[in-house]
């Protein structure tokens, strides 16, 4: 809780700090106060709640190799921006469609799909802009890399081709290797970024790496077999987004492709395929990345 609360403060900073600094506005008037406008936009969907998985999981990873949370949470803050950024566009009537999320009305629907789409750029755009700005304590060939690994992670061979692909399969019969494309790229690939850029800044060897993204690919597999489950068990309430809709806009879902009893098997065998890479680990250090990988098994929204 503690942890999630110095999230929060920082990501509430975060969408004025760089603007308040930045002088030039200040002749703009108007222009300045429309800018001002659009740092609401931003907040209203980075700030409305959610399990802050993603930088959790980068301060995990990081405290892992023997770093610590100042490190990393430059690097988190920014990947809760990218995340909360997908999410705006995912929203969208041209891509999920969805009117709820996080227990309140999408951004489109509050603030217009225009500038919702830009507060989408602008976050994504500021999340880089902020590791620039305050990853202070991180060398510069280690955030090169963190770079290369978060863009490739987004990008048009990770989530953007998962967005794509599920787009198109919808009303399809898709086979299971196929799904497990669609998340892999659309959800797994962003956590698998997350822990390796925890384990990047602290300097961890390539094995540490190669362990902790294969334990973040399970776990994102894992996330979206369950959110799949959720969305046929469990209210709209209950979700805090529209629960059915998977089943309404007929999309290949875990569930549909496997049956729900053999999707809860599924789930259980990615849980204990994730545990199974921290083996080798300390087990204190890892504790947070073992309780990680359990809550997101048993998650009830």
């Amino acid at each position: 809780m503690k942890r999630d609360r110095s999230i929060r403060n920082l990501l509430s900073d975060s969408c004025f700090s760089i603007l308040l600094n930045n002088t030039q506005f200040n002749k703009y008037g108007t222009y300045q106060f429309k800018s001002f406008i659009m740092q609401g936009t931003m907040r209203y969907s980075l700030l409305a709640g959610g399990k802050r998985v993603r930088p959790i999981l980068c301060i995990a990873s990081c405290e892992l190799v023997g770093g610590d949370e100042s490190l990393a949470m430059p690097i988190a803050c920014a990947i809760e921006m990218i995340h909360t950024a997908s999410l705006i566009h995912d929203d969208f009537p041209c891509m999920d469609n969805d009117d709820l999320r996080r227990g309140k009305p999408t951004n489109h629907k509050v603030f217009g799909e225009s500038t919702a789409v830009l507060a989408g750029d602008a976050l994504l755009s500021l999340a880089f802009e902020y590791i620039a700005c305050k990853a202070n304590n991180v060398s510069p060939d280690r955030l090169v890399r963190v770079f290369a690994e978060l863009s490739s992670a987004i990008g048009s061979k990770g989530l953007v081709a998962g967005q794509l692909v599920d787009i198109e399969s919808e009303g399809k019969v898709v086979s299971l290797k196929e799904l497990e494309f669609i998340h892999v790229h659309k959800t797994a690939n962003l956590l698998e970024a997350c822990v390796v850029c925890g384990v990047i800044i602290v300097g961890g060897n390539d094995n540490n790496n190669e362990k902790v993204r294969i334990y973040a690919r399970f776990i994102g597999l894992l996330f979206q077999v369950v959110d799949d489950i959720l969305d046929v068990t469990k209210s709209s309430m209950e979700l805090g987004k529209t629960a059915g809709k998977d089943l309404v806009s007929n999309k290949a879902t875990y569930p549909k492709v496997m049956g729900i009893d053999e999707a809860k098997n599924f789930a259980y065998h990615l849980m204990n395929q994730a545990v199974q890479q921290l083996a080798c680990f300390d087990t204190a250090k890892a504790a947070p990345l073992y309780h990680l990988a359990y809550y997101i098994a048993n998650r009830q929204n």
